[in-house]
């Protein structure tokens, strides 16, 4: 009883085992490779599938997702002798789960190195600030170059982006002093432009000042002409309607007489002859005028 039972146990071990290697599940985004006898099968798809034990042989899964890769900053010279060390990024996907396993030994150490190598290519033919600057145009030759060298590999390359780009230190010194120098640059510029943005808003009201000032005098003299004209007016106009005489005159030319002699320059004063005939008429009617005469 006991060596059949334990018959028994091997056998349904054996059964249990074989069901085992019979059946096979391959989860979503992954791919099996199939060996039968060492030798390329068949590709399993996600789900369940079944392979002949101890003939067929399941390889390790791939993983049919986008994988990210990121690279040690690798030492580059430009164009102009200047070492730079750049840090790239790798966005990939395997298409082809046969190539990408029996094409090449492996696939991330080959695309590392192609990077590298497509890497020091196209930077070797810019100069450090074209490097600096130009980083999509870099990103789109090391794609270019890349997908089309993994293709034989079932390997699409989606993205290449180069996460940073270290130049030498003397090299970042002396862009930070320029940098700071044109910084400093532009300040001046600016306060430059503001003082003169001033000066010329205070230029123009000053003009406008002066203009309105100026246009204030030119109204007051016209008006004060006019004034005086009408004055002049409506002196001649009473003087003719009232027919003055000489005696008038003579008076009214003795009250203007301490105005004319206001002025500074007035040294020589003009009288006119017909004032000294209305200035003796005049002296005829003041009381005691003719006894003083005589």
């Amino acid at each position: 009883m006991t060596a059949a039972l334990i018959v028994l146990l091997v056998i349904a071990g054996l059964v249990v085992l074989t069901l085992i290697r019979t059946v096979r599940i391959v989860p979503q985004a992954n791919a099996g490779l199939v060996e039968r006898l060492g030798r390329y099968q068949r590709t399993l798809s996600p789900g369940v599938a079944l392979v002949i034990p101890f003939v067929d042989r399941l390889r390790p899964l791939i993983d049919l997702r986008e994988q990210v890769v990121s690279f040690q900053p690798q030492p580059v010279i430009t164009e102009d002798n200047l070492v730079v060390n750049i840090d790239t990024v790798l966005y990939f996907q395997i298409t082809d789960p046969k190539s990408a396993t029996y094409e090449v030994q492996n696939y991330i150490q080959a695309i590392e190195q192609l990077t590298v190598t497509t890497l020091r290519n196209v930077i070797g033919g810019l100069q450090l600030e074209e490097t600096l600057t130009s980083r999509d145009e870099i990103n789109a030759q090391l794609r270019g170059v890349l997908d089309e060298a993994t293709g034989k590999w079932g390997i699409r390359v989606n993205r290449v982006e180069i996460k940073a780009i270290d130049p030498p230190v003397t090299i970042k010194e002396a862009m930070e002093k320029q940098m700071k120098a044109d910084r400093d640059k532009r300040a001046a510029i600016l306060t430059a432009e503001g003082v003169k943005q001033s000066q010329i808003l205070t230029a123009e009201g000053e003009k406008q000042s002066a203009i309105l000032k100026a246009e204030g005098q030119r109204q007051a003299l016209v008006l004060q002409a006019e004034g005086q004209s009408k004055a002049i007016g409506t002196v001649f106009k009473a003087i003719h309607e009232g027919d003055a005489d000489p005696k008038l005159l003579a008076y009214q030319y003795l009250q203007m007489l301490p105005q004319i002699a206001q002025g500074e320059s007035n040294k020589v004063w003009i009288i006119p002859s017909e004032f000294t005939q209305a200035l003796g008429q005049l002296g005829a009617l003041i009381p005691g005028g003719n006894s003083e005469r005589k």
